[in-house]
């Protein structure tokens, strides 16, 4: 299977790979003139082959564009963040699963010495996201927003049809929930909260901000495990509607 690489843009019949992933393609991958990749920019996908190879920089020729197939559905991924060794794996399995924006949340009971070392991370964390649409070659990488505050984060998502992820026992199963997405609206956010779960202020805001709560089972899940959980649910059913 040929590797996805993502370029900053396409001219004419040739495009360059430069940078990190340049030198990792040229001595990692030890790529050669004549070699088969896939290239993108964001918005097409081309069939491409190396003309040169120097350190950290790769010239090819565009050969044949590539069908692209579009998302399931238009996903924002709102997560708190939590220990960064499980957050991490759910922004890489988020990707995989197609979301096209992730926005971490800095909730009320997430520890505050990994908020305070958030904002050290984006590189990593972006690093994590282009490394993982290149594995799974998706045509773009999902949009990282800057950690935000649950609130305001709810409050932006108005026009998508939301669902809050919920341990309250009493909160409807997630397949119940998004059946009531009668508008059948494609544009959808999922919110996660974190290992202490939401105060009651953050419930509260999420509801004046039109969320649904949703619950996926009686088992308390690992914020990736959710992660993976919910989206698997939520590309299944956005599948099959028209």
């Amino acid at each position: 299977m040929r590797r996805r690489f993502f370029v900053d843009r396409f001219s004419g019949t040739t495009a360059l790979l430069e940078g990190d992933t340049a030198h990792h393609l040229a001595h990692v991958l030890r790529a050669q003139t004549g070699q088969l990749y896939e290239l993108s920019d964001g918005s097409i996908a081309w069939l491409a082959r190396i003309e040169s190879v120097a350190r950290n920089r790769i010239a090819f020729t565009l050969l044949e564009q590539l069908p692209a197939l579009p998302p399931i559905a238009d996903v924002t991924l709102l997560i708190s963040i939590v220990k960064f060794d499980s957050f991490e794996w759910g922004l890489e399995k988020a990707t995989e699963l197609g979301v096209s924006n992730i926005i971490p949340l800095a909730a009320a009971r997430s520890e505050k010495n990994l908020l305070f070392a958030a904002g050290k991370r984006s590189g990593r964390w972006r690093k994590i996201l282009l490394e993982s649409a290149q594995q799974c070659r998706r045509l773009s990488v999902p949009h990282l927003a800057e950690p935000c505050k649950p609130a305001p984060a709810f409050s932006a998502q108005n026009e998508r049809f939301c669902v809050l992820l919920s341990e309250r026992p009493d909160a409807p199963p997630i397949p119940q929930v998004l059946a009531a997405n009668t508008a059948k609206s494609k544009a959808f956010a999922l919110a996660f909260g974190p290992e202490g779960g939401w105060t009651d202020d953050e419930l509260a805001s999420a509801r004046s901000s039109g969320f649904h709560e949703a619950s996926l089972g009686p088992h308390i899940l690992r914020a990736e495990t959710a992660v993976i959980s919910a989206l698997s649910i939520v590309n299944f059913v956005f599948s099959q509607l028209p």
